[in-house]
C-alpha cells in the first residue's frame, strides 16, 4: 500500500530541557515508518513555538538546518497550548494526509504512532489516544481530572474519557475543523462533534523528562470552565433551577413566619434572617459571575479578533522536487 505523508505537530512552551530528546525520538519514529513504506519521505516533525521565553525556538532552528524532516512555526507571542496546536494543525494540512498532534515532553506513548497510522490507513479519519490508566497520576490529579471528564459528560459536551490532544487526524476531518472560527479554543470538544470514523489506541502515560507542566492547578480549572462554557448552556439552565428553588424556600418561610406570627410565637429570627441574606447573596452572585462568562465570551468572540500572530515559518517542502 502506497504511503501517505504525516507531519507530527508539537507545542512548545519553554521546552529547552527535553528539546532534544524529543526531536530524537520523534525522529526515530519517522524514519522507522518511512522504512516501513507506511509515510512517504516527505513526512516531517512540525514544532510550533508558543512564545517561548527560553531557547527553544533556536533549538527548532538547529534542528531545522540539521534534518529536512523537522519543519518549525512560531508565534510573536505566547497565545495558549490550544491555539498553538491550531496553527500547527492548519499549517500542516496544506501538505500532509494526516497529522498526529503530541506534547513536547513525551508523556504520551510514542510507541502507539504506528498502531494509529495503520488505523489510518484501514480507513479511519480521527485516532484518539486515550490513556489506560492513570497510576502515574497523584490522587488529586486522578480525582480532578476524572471529575472533568464526568462533569463535561454531564454538561452535555462530548469528550472522550481520559483523552488529551494526543491523537491522529486526516486531512479531510481538518478542512471541517478549520470551519469552526471561535476563538476560545477547545479540541477535546470540538473534534468528537465531527463526526467521521474514528478509532481509539490505548497507552500508558509516562512521566514527564524534565521540566515543570505547563497546566499548574490554575490553568487547569481555567481550561476546564472555558471547555464547559464553550460547548454547553446547562449551567444557565442549573441557574435557573436554584433561583426557582430559593424562590420556592423563601415562599415557604413567609409562610411559616406568618403562622408564627399570627400564633402568637413570633422569635427574634437574628440567625436565619442572617444566614438568608448571605446563602442568598452568594447565589445571586454565583449566578451573575456565570451569566457574565457567557456575555464575555459573546462579547470576545463578536470582534473577531486573530486568535495568534505568526513571526516566522520554517519550511522545508518548498525546496523539494517530486
Amino acid at each position: 500500500m502506497k504511503g501517505k505523508c504525516l507531519a507530527i505537530v508539537v507545542p512548545c512552551y519553554n521546552e529547552e530541557e527535553v528539546f532534544e530528546t524529543t526531536n530524537e525520538v520523534l525522529l526515530g519514529v519517522l524514519n522507522d515508518l518511512i522504512g516501513k513504506g507506511k509515510i512517504t519521505e516527505d513526512s516531517y516533525i512540525l514544532y510550533v513555538n508558543d512564545g517561548s521565553k527560553d531557547s527553544t525556538w533556536q533549538h527548532i532552528k538547529n534542528a531545522y538546518e540539521k534534518d529536512v524532516h523537522v519543519h518549525g512555526l512560531s508565534f510573536a507571542g505566547n497565545r495558549g497550548h490550544q491555539n498553538a496546536l491550531f496553527a500547527g494543525l492548519m499549517e500542516a494540512k496544506k501538505t500532509a494526509d494526516m497529522t498526529i498532534s503530541i506534547d513536547a515532553d513525551l508523556q504520551d506513548d510514542v510507541a502507539v504512532i504506528e498502531e494509529m497510522v495503520d488505523k489510518y490507513l484501514e480507513g479511519c479519519d480521527i485516532v484518539y489516544g486515550v490513556r489506560s490508566k492513570r497510576t502515574t497520576d497523584t490522587f488529586f490529579k486522578r480525582f480532578t481530572a476524572e471529575s472533568f471528564y464526568k462533569v463535561m459528560n454531564m454538561m452535555g459536551a462530548k469528550s472522550v474519557y481520559n483523552h488529551a490532544d494526543f491523537r491522529l487526524m486526516s486531512k479531510r476531518s481538518l478542512d471541517e475543523l478549520s470551519l469552526y472560527g471561535e476563538t476560545h479554543l477547545f479540541l477535546r470538544g470540538i473534534v468528537p462533534n465531527l463526526g467521521f470514523q474514528t478509532a481509539i489506541v490505548t497507552y500508558e502515560r509516562k512521566e514527564r523528562m524534565a521540566g515543570e507542566s505547563k497546566y499548574p492547578l490554575k490553568k487547569m480549572i481555567a481550561f476546564a470552565f472555558d471547555g464547559i462554557t464553550s460547548f454547553s448552556v446547562k449551567p444557565l439552565t442549573m441557574i435557573l433551577f436554584m433561583g426557582f428553588c430559593a424562590i420556592m424556600v423563601a415562599f415557604i418561610a413567609v409562610i411559616y413566619s406568618l403562622v408564627r406570627h399570627f400564633g402568637g410565637h413570633t422569635v427574634p429570627g437574628w440567625t436565619s434572617l442572617f444566614v438568608s441574606i448571605w446563602f442568598l447573596g452568594g447565589v445571586q452572585l454565583f449566578a451573575i459571575g456565570i451569566v457574565g462568562q457567557y456575555v464575555g465570551k459573546a462579547f470576545i468572540e463578536a470582534k473577531k479578533r486573530p486568535r495568534y500572530y505568526v513571526e516566522e515559518v520554517l519550511d522545508h517542502s518548498e525546496d523539494r522536487t517530486d
